[in-house]
């Protein structure tokens, strides 16, 4: 590969928004780059100019100026100009001229539109600088940023040089390590709390060697303290993020050294807050239906796990996050759906995609696989419907898959003929379970009959509800079993109420809070919401259904939410813990790896679950 060619790949590489791009994309934008040179106080763009080209500069500054000939920004290495313009076909507002000798790189137009129409990121990005990102989200006073500790945004070491450094091997160090600033430390200095003495005592960019080293004509064997830049602000570690944000805005600068006790533990820079705020849950809902084609889709999923991890970090409770995580779901089914049709055509006759189980609760976390049907119009005829609906089915369900909704190993999938059944099919598949509670009944009634309609003639799904819901209140029988199924599932306390682990396997000691903690939860509280005839899917609006019912003895209902969100709370931590230390999340937890507090308030909580079980056993009359 040419040595100019590589150049460019790493120097582009370093800065937001193309340091978040694969590397083939980095290779295509370095193909296409024009490099231009401009002598100081050299026009680059006019006012009224049409754009054609992204500007990034190189080396050198720039300055811009408004329509009346006023500064309106300073620009330096790294930075870029002309975005608006270029991505809305405007004319440009602005003058662009050089301050000093500049290299400056030109992105095409069309290298340009195909990598905002593919990357979310990029886009936001590109749709204003870091100082106009800034403003705009200080003007909403968005509340998340009011409530988030700073240090929530440190996603690396501080990257830190010592003074004495001479100016050549830093430059060496910058190029190795593939950054574009670096702060300036003193070892020296080991500051206790309370002390005023700074750590940092200033960063150097790629600016500083080109102005400062380059132009002032300093050795490269002097010390990098001779050309660092001394104004360099920081915050405390419990500062907001809001805080950060006017930092910022009001002295200019893109880099916050971050302190705790006095001493240096990262560095936010302005490109870390604008993608804190790119993983809001409701943005990703609606980048969702704005993809138009399924690696689009792909892409974009990558950053679920970046959302829930966010809410958790924000002190959302069980609820939010899984209401949360389940529009994020259900968003992607629709718009596969929407491609599907787009696809195969308009579908022949009216269906309802179906969601069940956790999704049907609004109760999904990160770690989910498909539980998803279909209904279908009852003038469905196999040879005439059936192709189109199994090449949809099959277009949704390899679409969640490579989305990361991993098929369901127990086939409960609308790909699944026996889950893609018209309206009355649907009818009569629920009566039967209910008539006639065998162990596989139950086992897909406790699944299907927390259902939700996702896209297409959704009502459907509430009849279904009703019709469900109608027909168990009068079946006792059923109830009864179903409820001795609840049973299956017990809390993991032994006889004098230690924790009872997982013997063998790969997750041999340690406890699955799913089907040992939150499902029993889940399993039982539906039993009794059927039995009141509640239209209540989610867990928690079932309990206070139940709980307005009178159904549970005094207190028992409050207790239950409790453990129900303790326990729930415990599992969604544990996935987000994983999650931040780059390993799959899964729903086991080893005791050891909790603190007393939360042993101690997980057996109660346990305990709690135990005794509910001994009620729907007393009530239902389903000894075994």
């Amino acid at each position: 590969m040419d040595i100019e060619f590589i150049d460019i790949i790493n120097f582009i590489s370093q800065y937001a928004p193309f340091k978040w791009l694969p590397e083939e994309e980095l290779q295509d934008i370095a193909k296409n780059i024009k490099i231009s040179y401009y002598r100081e106080d050299t026009p680059i763009v006019h006012f009224g100019d049409y754009m054609d080209n992204l500007f990034m500069i190189r080396s050198g500054a720039v300055a811009v100026y408004n329509r009346n000939g006023e500064l309106f920004n300073r620009l330096e290495t790294g930075r870029f100009f002309g975005q608006l313009p270029l991505l809305t076909h405007k004319k440009t507002r602005f003058t662009t001229k050089t301050m000093e000798d500049s290299l400056i790189y030109r992105i095409p137009q069309e290298v340009i539109i195909r990598l905002y129409d593919t990357y979310d990121d990029l886009a936001d990005f590109l749709e204003a600088d870091d100082t106009e990102r800034l403003k705009r989200a200080v003007s909403n006073n968005n509340n998340e940023f009011t409530t988030t500790k700073v240090r929530k945004l440190l996603l690396r070491e501080a990257p830190t040089v010592n003074k004495e450094m001479s100016i050549k091997a830093v430059a060496k160090k910058m190029h190795e390590e593939n950054i574009a600033s670096l702060l300036v430390v003193d070892p020296s200095i080991s500051p206790e709390p309370g002390e005023d003495n700074d750590p940092v005592l200033g960063i150097v960019t790629d600016r500083d060697f080109c102005v400062r080293a380059i132009v002032e004509g300093i050795s490269l064997d002097e010390p990098i303290s001779k050309i660092m830049s001394r104004n360099v602000f920081s915050l405390d570690y419990n500062a907001y993020v809001y805080e950060a944000m006017q930092t910022m805005l009001r002295y200019n600068v893109h880099h916050l050294p971050i302190l705790k006790d006095s001493r240096l533990i990262g560095v936010v820079e302005a490109a870390d807050i604008v993608r804190y705020q790119s993983q809001s849950s409701l943005l990703l809902v609606s980048s969702i239906f704005q993809q138009n084609e399924i690696e689009e889709l792909v892409r974009l999923s990558k950053q679920i796990k970046y959302s829930f991890v966010r809410m958790v970090e924000e002190d959302a409770n069980s609820h939010m996050v899984g209401t949360a995580m389940s529009t994020i779901c259900r968003s992607f089914k629709q718009r596969l759906l929407e491609l599907g049709e787009e696809k195969l055509g308009p579908p022949p006759i009216p269906y309802c995609f179906l969601a069940f189980g956790s999704m049907g609760r609004d109760e999904q976390i990160i770690l989910t696989d498909q539980d998803n049907g279909m209904m279908l119009d009852n003038s469905y005829d196999e040879k005439i419907h059936g192709e189109y609906f199994r090449q949809l089915t099959a277009f949704v369900c390899d679409g969640l898959a490579a989305c990361g909704y991993a098929y369901c190993t127990g086939n409960i999938m609308a790909t699944n003929p026996d889950l893609c059944l018209t309206k009355k099919e649907w009818e009569t598949r629920f009566a039967n379970w209910i008539d006639h509670p065998s162990p596989q009944s139950l086992l897909n009634a406790s699944i299907c009959f927390d259902l939700v309609g996702v896209y297409g003639q959704i009502k459907w799904a509430d009849h279904l509800n009703v019709f469900v819901r109608t027909k168990t209140r009068n079946s006792p029988g059923f109830l009864a079993a179903l409820a001795r199924n609840a049973l299956n599932r017990r809390p993991p306390l032994g006889f004098f109420k230690d924790f009872v682990m997982e013997k063998d396997g790969q997750h041999k000691d340690s406890i699955n809070l799913k089907r040992r903690g939150t499902a029993p939860v889940a399993d039982l509280l539906r039993v009794h919401a059927l039995a009141i005839g509640s239209y209540a899917q989610n867990t928690f609006q079932r309990l206070d259904d139940i709980a307005q019912a009178k159904l549970l003895p005094k207190g028992r209902a409050e207790d239950i939410r409790d453990a129900f969100e303790f326990i729930s709370m415990v599992r969604i931590r544990h996935q987000a813990e994983d999650i931040k230390n780059d390993m799959e999340p899964d729903n086991n937890i080893e005791p050891d790896s909790l603190s007393d507090f939360e042993k101690r308030n997980l057996k109660a909580a346990f305990l709690v679950v135990n005794n509910a079980q001994n009620f729907l056993k007393y009530r239902y009359n389903s000894n075994k």
